[in-house]
């Protein structure tokens, strides 16, 4: 399976973007502090910048992202609201908004290992889709796992959901209340740039 695994900081940082977008709280890079940015950058450069911060925050490579872009020019409404939509319907992104992992990465990781299931059914496809009313829970044989124990008991973290899902507090269960809508969606992006870059 193709993967991004430049350095996050170093990327962050190239992209005009904060590392805890990707769920790192304390990475930074010391490389070339207050370097010379370079001159203006060109139109394409500007919405080629902002396509790379989507597919980097969302871990998704270009063949992929290019689907997505198709399918949500095809669907109903704004184009660039319907990208943002599809890639945070993203089943590891949904497992990182309801706090069962730390960043993107962790739980892409966790869904290609089989540790959750969605409506009961195990699901070992990060850029699976959810839909409203979809319940997803830590399976059965992952719950003992010291990733998933320290999400119950007393010590639990407390994690801020968006408001189209929930998450009972000590469970290892959350559901999709709704499809997210383009203000759920906090990425620093301008999506319009990504579809004038695509409609070129």
């Amino acid at each position: 399976m193709a993967r991004n695994m430049q350095p996050i900081a170093k990327r962050c940082k190239a992209l005009g973007i904060s590392p805890a977008v990707m769920g790192y709280a304390k990475k930074e890079t010391n490389r070339n502090p207050g370097g010379q940015m370079r001159k203006k950058k060109s139109e394409y450069g500007i919405q080629l910048n902002e396509k790379q911060k989507v597919k980097f925050i969302y871990g998704i490579l270009e063949k992929q992202f290019h689907s997505y872009y198709e399918k949500a020019a095809a669907a109903p409404g704004k184009t660039g609201d319907n990208l943002l939509i599809l890639v945070e319907r993203r089943l590891d992104n949904v497992i990182y908004r309801m706090g069962f992992a730390m960043t993107r990465r962790q739980a892409r990781q966790l869904v290609s290992h089989a540790h959750f299931t969605v409506n009961g059914k195990k699901v070992n496809i990060p850029s699976y889709l959810v839909k409203a009313g979809d319940v997803i829970e830590v399976a059965e044989g992952s719950r003992s796992s010291e990733a998933f124990k320290r999400l119950t008991g007393q010590d639990a973290p407390i994690f801020l959901l968006p408001a189209w899902m929930e998450r009972e507090k000590n469970t290892l269960k959350g559901t999709v209340l709704r499809l997210p809508a383009r203000e759920d969606i906090d990425i620093p992006v301008e999506e319009h740039l990504i579809v004038e870059l695509y409609s070129k």
